[in-house]
Order: C-alpha cells, then structure tokens, then sequence
C-alpha cells in the first residue's frame, strides 16, 4: 500500500473522507485537478454518479470498493492519465473507449472536425480519410454529423485499430469503416475528398516527452523524425495522389510547425494554403487544396 492512501485502506470509511483523503493526496501531482479526479475516480470504483456521492457524502463504503478506489487513486499518483485509468475520454459529443495503444483524444485536435465540417459540402456522398486514425476519434466525430459522408478510418497497429473499430461500430455503424494500412498505402488515384488527420508531430528528442501524460501514451504515434515532421511531408505526398481535384488536406502540428507545415503542402503541389489556430491563438492545424497539375489527366471537380 502506497503510504500516501494508506488512510483510504480503513474500513467503513465515508464517502466525503474518502474524497478529502484523496484530494489531499492529489495535490501533489502537478497538474492534477485534486476534487473532481477524487470525485471521477471514486464513481470508477463504486459504480455511483458523481452526483450521488457528491449528495451522500456520510454513504459508508464497502470494504471492496475502498481498495478498488485505492487502487485506482495510486496509478494516478504514479503520473497515469485519468483517461487511462478510467478507459474513456470524452472528444466532441462522443465518449470515447481508450487504451494504452492510443493516443488521449485532445479538444485541439476538435478543430480538424470544425474544418472539416466549415470547408466541405454537408450533402454531398464525400468520402473521407481520417490517417493515423487512433482511437477513431476524428472519423467517428464526422461520420455523426454529416450522414452522407463515408469516413474511411485508416489505422496501422492491430492494437490500436481493434480499439478505433470499437468506437466506430458504437457512434458511426453506419458511415464509417476501418481500414488496417500504413497511411495512405491502401487508396487509390484520385479516391478521397478529404484527408484529415492528426498524424505524430512531436520531435524525437523534445523534452516534452518525459512529462505530463505523454510517457504513458504509445511513442509512435507521437513522434515522426528529429524535427517531427516526417509522417507530415508522407502524407502530403501520398495525398496529393489519392485526392481530387480540389480535395481538402487538413492535419494538426505543433504550435511552432505552421511555417514548415505550409512549406510542405506547397512543395507537394497544394493551393489555398493557410494555417488555423487553436482556441490558445497557437497555430495548430494547415490546410490545402489539391489541384490539377499538368502531368495529371483532365478531370471535372
């Protein structure tokens, strides 16, 4: 028992003792938001609304739930993400089923949804490619608001993509597939409408690394090269390949990769580049057109 929960192993111990105690011990992870993690965590353990513990505060806890719950609380107190812990986080409307094989669903990567959503038509049968799916996050979220659209949900773990089908088969059956492939590799000439994704970024030594929730989450999805960029400049590549004339490319980066990002659409041939930022005002996310080059066979948008 880790010395910091030991109080929690008593027996009988309250509800609102047991969420003090925890709260105690959680401000000492940096980053943490002590009250509503103990609150989240003690639901996770007993199986009861927040809402509910929050109102029984003198509700005794059953022996089994108090080491459940202690359990819980040291894995946070070991620097796990809540989201982990919990197997669930929550990105756009959906809740969404996590594990240690994905990427933590992030509310900036919601702005490629919004693009997304603002610059193609709501009514027209696109199809869609989500690169580097993850969790499936950003397919499921468009397949739910636009039906007519076909998300194609592009994934290269096994792992990782047992996970993204789970979450399509529950929020997107409809209009949303899975496809196990090393990014593009698997569509064809001129197939896709848009490609959208939030590939790795993150450089290979940044100290960023060794904090916060990143040393639990899979390296590979988060780092591409010695300056981040190289899932970027392949994937520029191939999409200028599978898309159409005037198919949207829109992939997040790091607040300080707008410059190279934009460079990299333009040198794989794409027009109408800009870059947008984040709800911070860091630039997070570049978009492009494709468009008709000589060498490419006349074709109507």
């Amino acid at each position: 028992m880790n010395a910091a929960t030991q109080n929690i192993g008593q027996d009988r111990l309250s509800v609102g003792a047991a969420l003090r105690e925890a709260a105690r011990c959680l401000r000492a992870l940096p980053h943490a938001v002590p009250r509503l993690e103990a609150e989240l965590l003690l639901a996770e353990a007993t199986g009861l609304a927040r809402e509910r513990l929050v109102a029984w505060p003198e509700l005794a806890l059953e022996p089994a739930a108090s080491a459940r719950f202690r359990g819980l609380l040291e894995r946070r107190l070991g620097g796990e993400p809540m989201a982990y812990i919990r197997g669930r986080q929550a990105f756009w409307d959906l809740e969404l089923r996590v594990t240690l094989d994905t990427l933590i669903p992030r509310p900036e990567t919601e702005l490629l949804v919004e693009l997304a959503l603002e610059r193609l038509p709501a009514d027209a049968p696109l199809i869609l490619a989500d690169v580097g799916t993850g969790s499936g996050a950003i397919a499921a979220a468009l397949a739910r608001e636009r039906p007519e659209w076909t998300l194609v949900a592009i994934e290269r773990e096994a792992d990782t993509a047992r996970v993204a089908a789970d979450n399509l088969h529950r929020h997107a059956p409809d209009n949303a597939v899975l496809v196990r492939a090393d990014w593009l590799a698997a569509c064809g000439r001129r197939s896709l409408d848009a490609v959208i994704g939030n590939p790795p970024y993150v450089r290979e030594q940044d100290p960023h690394l060794a904090r916060g929730d990143l040393p639990f989450e899979p390296r590979g999805a988060l780092t591409a090269g010695h300056d981040g960029l190289d899932a970027i400049r392949r994937i520029a590549r191939e999409a200028a390949d599978c898309l159409c004339p005037g198919g949207l490319l829109a992939l997040e980066h790091g607040y300080d990769q707008g410059p190279e990002a934009r460079a990299i659409l333009a040198a794989a041939g794409f027009r109408d580049i800009a870059t947008r930022p984040d709800l911070s005002g860091r630039e997070r996310a570049t978009l492009g057109r494709c468009r008709l080059l000589p060498s490419w066979p006349k074709m109507v948008p």
